[in-house]
């Protein structure tokens, strides 16, 4: 092999190479282009470093989008966080009594937050009873009085008593009629009647303990 065809393997061999590098992610290489007029490999270096200038150009508008659409999913993941906050209110309306109002249409998914969401404040605040308030709900069917027993139940588990308040003339007719027992449930039909039954019901146990 002369001097002649070691260079053309070796320029090869080094086109090669940067294109190798680039397919490995690497857009900063570049081919060498100070070579004479009348070097045949010229045109092609520069062609491919044209080449590799627009990938990585390329590469950087899509990374800068990349992390642009990230940052969007971010926000709109902390922008349903906090929905689900707004969604799920639990307030501390009695020394160890909590209360849940619940506004709009149950879902096993929704029901679901809430348990997980009431069950962590029971625990966190060492409550002693959970007051969820349907007055929101208009209707009420199998499956979502399905969700409300099996919320019940979770409090339960935790020790806490359950108390369900805010159900009117319609959902009574309702649940009535279709037959669910709402067993270790109280139920009152107003937060009010409720709370006062509690208050007055540990007011009692006090009293006696004591």
């Amino acid at each position: 092999m002369n001097d002649i065809d070691i260079d053309v393997s070796e320029r090869i061999a080094d086109i090669l190479l940067t294109l190798a590098d680039v397919g490995a992610g690497d857009y900063s290489v570049r081919l060498e282009t100070d070579l004479p007029e009348s070097d045949p490999f010229g045109a092609l270096r520069a062609a491919i470093n044209e080449m590799v200038a627009s990938l990585e150009q390329a590469h950087k508008h899509a990374t800068a989008y990349q992390a642009e659409l990230e940052e969007k999913l971010a926000m709109i993941e902390r922008q349903r966080e906090a929905i689900r906050e707004l969604s799920t209110p639990i307030m501390e309306v009695w020394d160890g009594v909590l209360c849940l109002p619940v506004v709009g249409v149950m879902d096993s998914h929704r029901s679901a937050e809430m348990t997980e969401s009431l069950l962590q404040a029971i625990v966190a605040k060492g409550a002693e009873c959970a007051i969820i308030d349907i007055t929101g709900i208009e209707a009420m069917d199998t499956r979502t009085a399905d969700h409300f027993l099996r919320m019940a139940k979770a409090v339960r588990l935790l020790g806490a008593h359950c108390v369900l308040t805010g159900i009117n003339p319609g959902i009574a007719q309702t649940v009535v009629h279709i037959g669910v027992e709402l067993h270790g449930v109280r139920t009152h039909r107003s937060l009010r009647d409720g709370l006062r039954q509690w208050v007055n019901r540990s007011s009692a146990r006090k009293a006696k303990a004591e």
